[in-house]
């Protein structure tokens, strides 16, 4: 997999009545968005994406530009390179596991040859330990089952960058921690550009590399762990350092 230097953001957008202003330079490295509820962690992923329109932005991964509002130009989502898992991952519950994995494939690369996609699929399946679940429908997986699922569809593709959206969020007690040390375990591995909103702070200090605090639409801090532990800048800072 082709790895990228950095994933620069710059985006100035309105959506319903929250303001976006964001500046974000992410290396291969996991980034941590948090901030409370409303700050706009999630219409800033999907910003990134391309789902959600900008009036000023300029979005650049390695050496592509695939945002800039003043050249006029607008890469679509599909065509963006971006690996993304939403909150409830948006499996198709009627497709089993390995159908999930192999619709991503035919989407990104339609001109594959069927063996290849069958080479690729193989792949992501086995690096994920599910391939014992390969026919299975996604609707009878558990949440940590689901999970694994989502992020094989997402990594199949080869993304340039990934963004997860609270990954943990749904699952219950038992099965949190294993899937987050397995997250964590996967995220280094990658050593991709990639950006994970969570509200936990146990979460945020597992995953993270850096912690940026998203507040009413602004970034208010960065820096790791330590270094917000250390010189909290704000109530809420101070507040989520403290869980």
């Amino acid at each position: 997999m082709k790895k990228v230097c950095e994933l620069q953001i710059k985006i100035l957008a309105q959506v319903g009545s929250l303001v976006v202003d964001v500046e974000l330079e992410i290396g291969n490295e996991t980034l941590v968005l948090v901030g409370p509820n409303g700050a706009g962690k999630t219409t800033l992923l999907l910003l990134i994406l391309g789902a959600l329109p900008c009036k000023k932005a300029h979005i650049h991964m390695g050496e592509k530009v695939v945002l800039d509002t003043e050249l006029k130009i607008n890469v679509p989502t599909e065509d963006r390179r971006l690996g993304y898992v939403p909150q409830d991952y948006a499996l198709f519950p009627h497709l089993s596991v390995r159908e999930n994995v192999a619709f991503a494939l035919r989407c990104r690369s339609p001109q594959k040859k069927p063996r290849e996609v069958e080479q690729h699929l193989h792949a992501a399946l086995e690096n994920f330990n599910i391939s014992a679940l390969a026919n299975h429908k996604t609707q009878t997986l558990s949440g940590g089952e689901k999970q694994r699922v989502a992020l094989a569809r997402a990594l199949s593709t080869q993304p340039h960058a990934l963004l997860l959206d609270e990954p943990l969020a749904a699952l219950d007690i038992h099965s949190r921690k294993s899937i987050r040390e397995f997250l964590s375990a996967t995220l280094k591995n990658l050593s991709l550009p990639s950006i994970v909103v969570t509200h936990d702070a146990f979460d945020a200090r597992i995953l993270g590399q850096r912690i940026a605090i998203l507040e009413a639409g602004k970034i208010t801090q960065t820096g790791t762990w330590e270094e917000l532990s250390k010189n909290p800048k704000s109530d809420f800072v101070e507040a989520f350092v403290s869980m």
